[in-house]
């Protein structure tokens, strides 16, 4: 299985998309596409296996700003709203869990968030983990933050994790 990660176009099929998560199917299926091209408040990529044509996973961003950081982040940076990479959704068919592709799309958005941060600014990526998706992303070095307000009303409720720029550029040199 050879994948591609591009960004979503209206013509993708994705009704054949199921990924066993409810809500995160009925994202893809019904708001993915109106996020998108109808309302621009984010844009969605795709994992798509480059001979069937068929869609693996798909992760969308959204640009985001943070107030609160710990105080070992925060030192240095100016106390008003930063700017970082909300990782909104991020999922995987069925068909391809545990096959790498929640983790190429993750590298994918890490590669976003670094030209981000040298083109417009981002101190980092953002996540509202779901529970059982949240040692996914500590494995990756996210970390939970304790956020006091905007916490997302998803239920249940999600975790708020997020990992630094620097870390990212850490592990991506590293490779």
């Amino acid at each position: 299985m050879k994948i591609n990660i591009r960004l979503l176009n209206e013509r993708d099929d994705r009704s054949g998309f199921s990924s066993g998560d409810i809500e995160l199917d009925r994202f893809f299926h019904q708001y993915a596409g109106q996020n998108q091209f109808r309302h621009h408040i984010g844009s969605t990529y795709i994992a798509i296996d480059d001979e069937s044509g068929a869609i693996f996973g798909f992760a969308t961003v959204a640009p985001a700003h943070i107030d609160e950081l710990p105080d070992d982040l925060r030192k240095n940076l100016p106390f008003y709203p930063l700017p970082v990479l909300r990782l909104a959704r991020l999922a995987v068919s069925q068909k391809a869990q545990r096959q790498g592709i929640g983790k190429a799309l993750l590298r994918f958005v890490f590669d976003l968030a670094l030209k981000l941060s040298t083109e417009y600014g981002c101190i980092g990526v953002l996540v509202d983990a779901k529970k059982d998706a949240e040692e996914f992303y500590r494995q990756y070095g996210f970390y939970e933050l304790d956020v006091v307000q905007g916490r997302p009303g998803a239920r249940p409720s999600a975790v708020s994790m997020f990992l630094p720029i620097g870390t990212i550029r850490k592990a991506i040199v590293k490779k």
